[in-house]
């Protein structure tokens, strides 16, 4: 049975159906808002079947707290921001943190800045999802996400001399990776 939802309804009123729980909301809600947060959940996943782990995970939080979001603010970017944040969590269970030595980190220099047009955007992400978790994590928080890395820090508890030093390894090596698929084009 397909319900389709007349322009006339307001946002308000499909809101409240799905906080009713009914089906034919919920599914709408899933259908219209899948493919943009398993990109966010790719992102930060290991794999595709981990992404879409990260994806049901996030949209069971959304259904939990529909009652929480206020009408006439962006829906999508709700949705996006539980979908981060349960990335966040997925790693936290994951991942065992550490201090990386910082030191070692800022001795190390990049190159090869233009390498990254010769690649598609699914090499892109093969590249990162070959990232460990750690470094996956706060490269996507800083570099997509736009987050600091104080907010970083506070958010995976751990230093913010830690979360540059994932992020300066995370770079290293996508880069170190983004190179071996050019040698491959070439």
């Amino acid at each position: 049975m397909d319900f389709v939802l007349k322009i006339e309804h307001e946002e308000h009123d499909f809101i409240a159906a799905c906080v009713r729980q009914e089906k034919w909301a919920q599914k709408q809600l899933y259908m219209d808002h899948y493919s943009t947060m398993m990109g966010v959940c790719l992102r930060y996943a290991g794999d595709p079947d981990e992404a879409l782990d990260i994806l049901h995970e996030g949209f069971i939080k959304v259904f939990r707290n529909i009652a929480k979001y206020n009408s006439g603010t962006s829906l999508s970017a709700w949705i996006r921001r539980i979908m981060i944040n349960t990335s966040i969590d997925y790693y936290r269970k994951k991942t065992r943190r550490r201090t990386e030595d910082v030191e070692q980190a800022y001795h190390i220099s990049a190159s090869g800045a233009d390498a990254i047009g010769q690649c598609s955007e699914k090499e892109i992400l093969a590249a990162i999802q070959k990232l460990s978790p750690a470094y996956r994590t706060v490269f996507n928080m800083y570099v997509i996400e736009g987050y600091s890395h104080k907010e970083i820090a506070d958010r995976l508890n751990i230093s913010e001399s830690t979360s540059r030093s994932n992020l300066v390894k995370a770079r290293l090596k996508l880069q170190v990776l983004i190179q071996r698929i050019n040698i491959v084009h070439e």
